[in-house]
This record gives structure tokens, sequence and C-alpha cells, in this order.
């Protein structure tokens, strides 16, 4: 997904140029939600705040924080029901608890390590984690979604799953299509998160 700045007047015809599949992307993030009793929400990525308006739609009266790295993105957006700041996805998250962190399209940016790390830390402030996002596919004939080298660096859903359980969530895949997936996490109790622990022999050979 080329440019590592984007700007508010140009981002939405460049999702739709390289991600054929955006709004049905954007409406399966959001309906993964639905089920979910969410009064206080984190989005990660805000973007123009596409993802921001689907979700609040299916939750009235929910709060949304919703965080992104750009400066521009912050200057022009405008969602009522949410209030937004500038973060970057390293950063530390916002002191919680949330019912629900959502992104789509964001989380791709981070490699492995990161992806984990960021699992874990939305494991302490939240219950529920729902993304959209590019995935490496099974086939790489669907490969569809243009990547630029070192900056998009999207992982298979199967290691993603791996990675949520192994920060105590029970993940499932809930919509994919081509190199695009949606995944929902929810925040298992301490009294049964050994169940979903991968003994160490078997963890190396799970993620490939």
């Amino acid at each position: 997904m080329g440019g590592f700045e984007f700007t508010p007047e140009d981002f939405l015809a460049l999702m739709h140029e390289e991600v054929p599949l955006y709004d049905e992307l954007q409406d399966e993030t959001a309906a993964a939600t639905a089920t979910i009793d969410a009064k206080r929400i984190l989005e990660l990525g805000f973007g123009t705040g596409e993802t921001t308006r689907r979700v609040l739609a299916r939750h009235p009266g929910a709060h949304l924080l919703g965080l992104d790295g750009s400066s521009r993105m912050l200057a022009a957006i405008q969602v009522e029901g949410a209030e937004f700041r500038r973060a970057e996805l390293i950063d530390p998250l916002p002191e919680g608890p949330f019912d629900l962190v959502v992104s789509c399209l964001t989380l791709h940016h981070l490699d492995g390590a990161g992806k984990r790390d960021l699992f874990a830390r939305i494991a302490a402030v939240a219950e529920w984690l729902v993304y959209g996002d590019v995935v490496v596919p099974t086939d790489p004939a669907e490969a569809v979604v243009p990547l630029t080298p070192d900056y998009d660096l999207p992982d298979t859903v199967h290691e993603q799953l791996v990675w949520l359980r192994e920060a105590g969530f029970e993940a499932e895949q809930t919509w994919g299509r081509d190199d695009l997936a949606v995944v929902r996490a929810r925040r298992l109790p301490q009294s049964r998160r050994s169940r979903w622990r991968i003994p160490r022999g078997r963890r190396a050979a799970s993620a490939t």
C-alpha cells in the first residue's frame, strides 16, 4: 500500500484503487463487532473515519477514542461521539479498560514481533479485539493488494491467531477474501488461558 504519509484529500481514492474490496472489508470489520456490548471503544488508525463511523453506527451511545500517527488526519477528522489523539502503534496504549479495540488496515504495518507485542498490550486493557487487514494468503495467486517493502508487513491469518492465543485471546477469522481478512478475538478469563498455550516445542512449527 504505497505511500508513507497519507493525506485526507487523497486517502479514500488511494484505498479504493489499491484495495478493491475496501468498502466490503470496512463493512465486515464493523459487522464483526455487532454482537459485542461495547460502551468504551479504542480505535487504532482512524484515518478519515471510515471505520469510526461504521462502528459507532453499530454501537449507539458508545464513546470511541481514536489513535493515528498522522497529524494531517488528526487535523481533519471530526466524528460525533468520538475523540482523537495522535499516537503510533508502538506507543503505550491509553489506560483502559475498553470493551473493544477495533482497527482496519493498520496492524499490518507492524512486523510479527510488533504484532505479538501489541496483542499482549491490548489484552491488558480490553476484552475484545476486532480488526480487518491485509494478510499473506495461503495461495500466492490471491495476493491482490500492492505492498511496499519494509512498510507493509502482513502475516498469515494462522500466525496471527497463534499470537492472539498466546496473548490470552480466543480468536477466530470471521471473514476473508483474497488477501484480506477480519479477525475477532475475546480475552479469556485467566483460569481458561492455559488451554490455549502452545507447547514450546510446537510453537515454531505451528507458525510456519
